[in-house]
Protein backbone atom coordinates (compact mmCIF):
# COMPACT_ATOMS: atom_id res chain seq x y z
CA UNK A 1 0.00 0.00 0.00
CA UNK A 2 2.86 2.42 0.80
CA UNK A 3 4.22 1.29 -2.75
CA UNK A 4 1.05 2.49 -4.12
CA UNK A 5 0.68 5.46 -2.57
CA UNK A 6 4.61 7.08 -3.51
CA UNK A 7 3.89 6.00 -6.96
CA UNK A 8 0.28 7.80 -7.78
CA UNK A 9 1.84 11.27 -6.33
CA UNK A 10 5.05 10.94 -8.57
CA UNK A 11 2.54 10.51 -11.54
CA UNK A 12 0.51 13.02 -10.53
CA UNK A 13 3.35 15.46 -9.99
CA UNK A 14 5.04 14.45 -13.72
CA UNK A 15 1.71 15.37 -15.43
CA UNK A 16 1.53 18.50 -17.35
CA UNK A 17 -0.22 21.49 -15.84
CA UNK A 18 -4.06 21.62 -16.97
CA UNK A 19 -4.12 24.77 -18.84
CA UNK A 20 -6.55 27.45 -18.60
CA UNK A 21 -9.64 28.30 -21.03
CA UNK A 22 -7.49 31.03 -22.03
CA UNK A 23 -4.10 29.33 -22.09
CA UNK A 24 -5.30 26.66 -23.89
CA UNK A 25 -6.92 29.24 -26.69
CA UNK A 26 -3.42 31.02 -27.04
CA UNK A 27 -2.10 27.48 -27.41
CA UNK A 28 -4.16 26.61 -30.49
CA UNK A 29 -3.78 29.64 -31.72
CA UNK A 30 -0.06 30.42 -31.07
CA UNK A 31 0.83 31.82 -34.70
CA UNK A 32 -1.85 33.96 -34.86
CA UNK A 33 -1.37 35.64 -31.69
CA UNK A 34 2.80 36.20 -32.96
CA UNK A 35 1.64 37.93 -36.08
CA UNK A 36 -1.19 39.99 -34.44
CA UNK A 37 0.66 43.06 -33.77
CA UNK A 38 2.22 43.57 -36.96
CA UNK A 39 -1.25 42.64 -38.32
CA UNK A 40 -2.97 45.47 -35.97
CA UNK A 41 -0.10 47.82 -37.31
CA UNK A 42 -0.75 47.54 -40.53
CA UNK A 43 -4.64 47.76 -39.57
CA UNK A 44 -3.80 51.08 -37.98
CA UNK A 45 -1.75 52.78 -40.32
CA UNK A 46 -2.48 51.30 -44.02
CA UNK A 47 -5.95 49.93 -44.02
CA UNK A 48 -7.77 52.52 -41.71
CA UNK A 49 -6.13 56.09 -43.78
CA UNK A 50 -6.88 54.28 -47.12
CA UNK A 51 -10.64 53.69 -45.87
CA UNK A 52 -10.71 57.58 -45.02
CA UNK A 53 -9.37 58.59 -47.89
CA UNK A 54 -11.97 57.14 -49.71
CA UNK A 55 -15.09 58.06 -47.64
CA UNK A 56 -13.26 61.50 -48.09
CA UNK A 57 -13.15 61.80 -51.50
CA UNK A 58 -17.49 61.25 -51.49
CA UNK A 59 -18.00 64.01 -49.42
CA UNK A 60 -16.97 67.75 -49.12
CA UNK A 61 -14.06 67.93 -47.52
CA UNK A 62 -12.68 71.20 -47.93
CA UNK A 63 -11.32 73.68 -45.75
CA UNK A 64 -12.90 76.43 -47.24
CA UNK A 65 -16.28 75.39 -47.01
CA UNK A 66 -18.02 74.03 -43.68
CA UNK A 67 -19.15 71.00 -42.78
CA UNK A 68 -18.81 67.70 -44.56
CA UNK A 69 -21.69 66.97 -46.87
CA UNK A 70 -22.48 63.69 -49.17
CA UNK A 71 -21.47 65.26 -52.71
CA UNK A 72 -21.11 61.69 -54.48
CA UNK A 73 -19.12 61.63 -57.26
CA UNK A 74 -18.88 65.70 -58.00
CA UNK A 75 -15.06 65.26 -56.81
CA UNK A 76 -14.45 62.80 -59.32
CA UNK A 77 -16.06 65.23 -61.90
CA UNK A 78 -13.97 67.83 -60.87
CA UNK A 79 -10.73 65.72 -61.21
CA UNK A 80 -11.92 64.31 -64.57
CA UNK A 81 -13.48 67.89 -66.12
CA UNK A 82 -10.07 69.53 -65.08
CA UNK A 83 -7.71 70.37 -68.02
CA UNK A 84 -5.17 70.61 -65.40
CA UNK A 85 -5.46 67.37 -64.34
CA UNK A 86 -6.00 66.05 -68.08
CA UNK A 87 -2.28 67.53 -68.89
CA UNK A 88 -0.77 66.57 -65.64
CA UNK A 89 -1.64 63.10 -66.69
CA UNK A 90 -0.28 62.95 -70.11
CA UNK A 91 3.37 65.36 -69.04
CA UNK A 92 3.25 62.39 -66.36
CA UNK A 93 3.41 59.51 -69.12
CA UNK A 94 5.47 61.48 -71.08
CA UNK A 95 8.19 62.37 -68.51
CA UNK A 96 8.13 58.73 -66.67
CA UNK A 97 8.02 56.66 -69.90
CA UNK A 98 10.93 58.73 -71.78
CA UNK A 99 12.77 58.35 -68.21
CA UNK A 100 12.63 55.08 -67.97
CA UNK A 101 13.17 54.12 -71.39
CA UNK A 102 16.56 56.32 -71.70
CA UNK A 103 17.60 54.83 -68.20
CA UNK A 104 16.78 51.49 -69.07
CA UNK A 105 18.64 51.72 -72.45
CA UNK A 106 22.40 53.36 -70.50
CA UNK A 107 21.51 50.78 -68.09
CA UNK A 108 22.05 47.78 -69.76
CA UNK A 109 24.68 49.20 -72.03
CA UNK A 110 26.58 50.27 -69.03
CA UNK A 111 25.75 46.59 -67.36
CA UNK A 112 27.13 44.87 -70.59
CA UNK A 113 30.32 46.75 -70.11
CA UNK A 114 30.69 46.07 -66.51
CA UNK A 115 29.89 42.38 -66.68
CA UNK A 116 33.50 41.21 -67.71
CA UNK A 117 35.94 41.57 -64.63
CA UNK A 118 38.99 44.90 -65.80
CA UNK A 119 41.34 46.85 -63.79
CA UNK A 120 39.59 49.52 -62.17
CA UNK A 121 36.19 47.84 -62.32
CA UNK A 122 35.38 48.02 -58.42
CA UNK A 123 36.12 51.94 -58.77
CA UNK A 124 34.31 52.78 -61.96
CA UNK A 125 31.32 50.93 -60.18
CA UNK A 126 31.62 52.75 -57.11
CA UNK A 127 31.26 56.00 -59.07
CA UNK A 128 28.65 55.12 -61.38
CA UNK A 129 26.10 53.88 -58.58
CA UNK A 130 26.50 57.27 -56.38
CA UNK A 131 24.15 59.50 -57.88
CA UNK A 132 21.38 56.34 -56.24
CA UNK A 133 22.50 57.49 -53.11
CA UNK A 134 21.79 61.11 -53.77
CA UNK A 135 18.01 62.61 -52.44
CA UNK A 136 16.33 64.12 -55.25
CA UNK A 137 15.87 67.37 -53.11
CA UNK A 138 19.81 67.59 -53.32
CA UNK A 139 19.59 66.26 -57.38
CA UNK A 140 17.31 68.82 -58.46
CA UNK A 141 19.23 71.71 -56.67
CA UNK A 142 22.26 70.37 -58.51
CA UNK A 143 20.62 70.75 -61.84
CA UNK A 144 19.21 73.82 -61.25
CA UNK A 145 22.70 75.88 -60.32
CA UNK A 146 24.20 73.49 -63.26
CA UNK A 147 21.35 75.09 -65.32
CA UNK A 148 19.83 78.34 -64.21
CA UNK A 149 20.59 81.30 -66.18
CA UNK A 150 22.83 83.57 -65.53
CA UNK A 151 25.00 81.75 -63.27
CA UNK A 152 24.94 78.57 -64.25
CA UNK A 153 27.68 77.11 -66.81
CA UNK A 154 25.81 74.94 -69.25
CA UNK A 155 25.44 77.78 -71.44
CA UNK A 156 29.10 78.91 -71.26
CA UNK A 157 30.20 75.50 -71.83
CA UNK A 158 27.35 75.24 -75.15
CA UNK A 159 28.53 78.52 -76.62
CA UNK A 160 32.42 77.77 -75.61
CA UNK A 161 31.62 74.33 -77.88
CA UNK A 162 29.37 75.76 -80.66
CA UNK A 163 31.20 78.54 -81.09
CA UNK A 164 28.45 80.98 -80.86
CA UNK A 165 26.19 82.82 -77.67
CA UNK A 166 23.63 80.14 -76.13
CA UNK A 167 20.79 81.52 -74.56
CA UNK A 168 18.68 78.79 -73.69
CA UNK A 169 15.99 79.21 -70.54
CA UNK A 170 16.46 75.81 -69.37
CA UNK A 171 13.59 75.69 -66.24
CA UNK A 172 11.59 77.93 -68.09
CA UNK A 173 10.92 77.52 -71.65
CA UNK A 174 9.62 74.86 -73.17
CA UNK A 175 11.10 72.11 -74.38
CA UNK A 176 13.63 73.00 -72.47
CA UNK A 177 12.74 72.22 -69.37
CA UNK A 178 11.09 68.95 -70.32
CA UNK A 179 14.50 68.06 -71.18
CA UNK A 180 15.89 69.35 -68.05
CA UNK A 181 13.62 67.27 -65.75
CA UNK A 182 14.26 63.96 -67.96
CA UNK A 183 18.13 64.86 -67.57
CA UNK A 184 17.88 65.25 -64.18
CA UNK A 185 15.99 62.16 -63.49
CA UNK A 186 17.83 59.92 -66.16
CA UNK A 187 20.89 61.10 -64.24
CA UNK A 188 20.34 60.04 -60.95
CA UNK A 189 18.11 56.22 -61.17
CA UNK A 190 20.11 54.89 -64.30
CA UNK A 191 22.40 53.45 -61.86
CA UNK A 192 19.20 51.64 -60.23
CA UNK A 193 18.76 50.10 -63.62
CA UNK A 194 22.39 49.48 -63.76
CA UNK A 195 22.29 47.47 -60.18
CA UNK A 196 19.68 45.24 -61.19
CA UNK A 197 20.40 44.58 -64.62
CA UNK A 198 24.25 43.55 -63.84
CA UNK A 199 22.81 41.01 -61.55
CA UNK A 200 20.93 39.40 -63.76
CA UNK A 201 23.73 39.54 -66.01
CA UNK A 202 26.14 37.98 -63.43
CA UNK A 203 23.97 35.23 -63.37
CA UNK A 204 23.71 34.04 -66.72
CA UNK A 205 25.84 30.20 -67.08
CA UNK A 206 28.49 31.47 -68.87
CA UNK A 207 29.24 27.83 -70.38
CA UNK A 208 26.46 29.14 -72.44
CA UNK A 209 28.40 31.77 -74.53
CA UNK A 210 31.28 29.51 -74.57
CA UNK A 211 29.52 26.84 -76.42
CA UNK A 212 28.22 29.69 -78.98
CA UNK A 213 31.39 31.14 -79.20
CA UNK A 214 32.56 27.82 -80.28
CA UNK A 215 29.74 27.31 -82.89
CA UNK A 216 30.48 30.39 -84.21
CA UNK A 217 27.18 32.67 -82.96
CA UNK A 218 28.25 36.29 -83.18
CA UNK A 219 27.72 38.72 -80.38
CA UNK A 220 24.43 39.72 -81.73
CA UNK A 221 23.11 36.62 -81.90
CA UNK A 222 24.33 35.31 -78.81
CA UNK A 223 22.58 38.67 -77.12
CA UNK A 224 19.88 38.21 -78.75
CA UNK A 225 19.07 34.09 -78.06
CA UNK A 226 21.11 34.06 -74.70
CA UNK A 227 21.28 37.14 -72.62
CA UNK A 228 17.86 38.90 -73.10
CA UNK A 229 15.68 35.69 -71.88
CA UNK A 230 17.70 34.77 -69.45
CA UNK A 231 17.64 38.37 -68.47
CA UNK A 232 14.39 39.15 -69.33
CA UNK A 233 12.96 38.49 -65.52
CA UNK A 234 15.12 41.28 -64.17
CA UNK A 235 13.92 43.39 -66.85
CA UNK A 236 10.47 43.24 -65.78
CA UNK A 237 11.81 43.82 -62.20
CA UNK A 238 13.71 46.62 -63.15
CA UNK A 239 11.40 48.28 -65.59
CA UNK A 240 8.17 48.00 -63.11
CA UNK A 241 9.79 49.15 -59.91
CA UNK A 242 11.68 52.05 -61.67
CA UNK A 243 8.26 52.60 -63.59
CA UNK A 244 5.93 52.81 -60.10
CA UNK A 245 8.85 55.36 -58.99
CA UNK A 246 8.80 57.61 -62.00
CA UNK A 247 4.81 58.56 -62.38
CA UNK A 248 5.04 59.79 -58.81
CA UNK A 249 7.96 62.51 -59.97
CA UNK A 250 7.49 65.31 -57.50
CA UNK A 251 11.01 66.24 -55.58
CA UNK A 252 12.62 67.52 -58.70
CA UNK A 253 10.15 69.33 -60.51
CA UNK A 254 9.12 71.01 -56.63
CA UNK A 255 12.65 72.51 -56.57
CA UNK A 256 13.54 73.16 -60.77
CA UNK A 257 10.19 74.40 -61.83
CA UNK A 258 7.59 74.94 -59.24
CA UNK A 259 5.55 73.03 -61.86
CA UNK A 260 5.80 76.23 -64.25
CA UNK A 261 5.86 78.19 -65.65
CA UNK A 262 2.21 78.35 -65.10
CA UNK A 263 1.07 74.67 -64.91
CA UNK A 264 3.52 73.44 -67.66
CA UNK A 265 5.11 71.19 -65.61
CA UNK A 266 2.54 70.10 -63.13
CA UNK A 267 3.07 65.67 -63.27
CA UNK A 268 0.20 64.20 -61.32
CA UNK A 269 1.66 64.21 -58.32
CA UNK A 270 2.04 68.11 -58.60
CA UNK A 271 -1.23 68.30 -59.10
CA UNK A 272 -2.23 67.04 -56.43
CA UNK A 273 0.12 68.38 -54.37
CA UNK A 274 -1.35 71.33 -55.43
CA UNK A 275 -5.13 70.87 -54.95
CA UNK A 276 -4.86 69.51 -52.00
CA UNK A 277 -2.20 71.71 -49.98
CA UNK A 278 -2.11 75.11 -51.53
CA UNK A 279 -5.59 75.06 -52.42
CA UNK A 280 -6.86 73.18 -49.69
CA UNK A 281 -9.46 71.00 -51.80
CA UNK A 282 -8.58 67.71 -49.68
CA UNK A 283 -11.28 65.59 -50.78
CA UNK A 284 -10.77 67.15 -54.53
CA UNK A 285 -7.49 66.09 -54.35
CA UNK A 286 -8.46 62.73 -52.65
CA UNK A 287 -10.55 61.46 -55.36
CA UNK A 288 -8.03 62.49 -58.08
CA UNK A 289 -5.67 60.00 -55.90
CA UNK A 290 -7.83 57.34 -56.30
CA UNK A 291 -8.29 58.04 -60.15
CA UNK A 292 -4.36 58.23 -60.55
CA UNK A 293 -3.57 54.97 -58.47
CA UNK A 294 -6.37 52.95 -60.78
CA UNK A 295 -4.69 54.57 -63.52
CA UNK A 296 -1.18 53.48 -62.43
CA UNK A 297 -2.61 49.94 -61.80
CA UNK A 298 -3.82 49.50 -65.23
CA UNK A 299 -0.60 50.48 -66.62
CA UNK A 300 1.70 48.47 -64.21
CA UNK A 301 -0.79 45.28 -65.10
CA UNK A 302 -0.28 45.63 -68.91
CA UNK A 303 3.10 46.39 -69.01
CA UNK A 304 3.49 43.01 -66.64
CA UNK A 305 1.67 40.96 -69.36
CA UNK A 306 3.33 42.15 -71.97
CA UNK A 307 6.83 41.28 -70.90
CA UNK A 308 5.70 38.03 -69.91
CA UNK A 309 3.99 37.49 -73.30
CA UNK A 310 7.40 36.32 -74.98
CA UNK A 311 8.44 33.53 -71.96
CA UNK A 312 4.27 32.40 -72.05
CA UNK A 313 4.79 31.40 -75.80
Amino acid sequence: MADVATIIPMQTAGAPPKLSRLGAWTERHFKWVLVAPAVGLILGLSIYPLLFSLVVSFINYDFQVPGHAFVGLRNFKLVVFDPVARWSLVLTAFLSGTSVIIEFVLGLLAALAMVKSFRGRSIVMSILIVPLFISPVIVGQAWTLLLQRPFGPTNYVLSQLLGHEVTISWLTQAPWLYISLIAADVWQWTPFMFVILLAGLTSIPQNLYEAAELDGVSAWLAFRAITLPYLMPMILLALTFRLLDAIRMFDTIFIMTGGGPGTQSYTASYYLYTVGFTQFHLSQATAGSWLFLIFTAIVVTLLVRRLLKPEAV
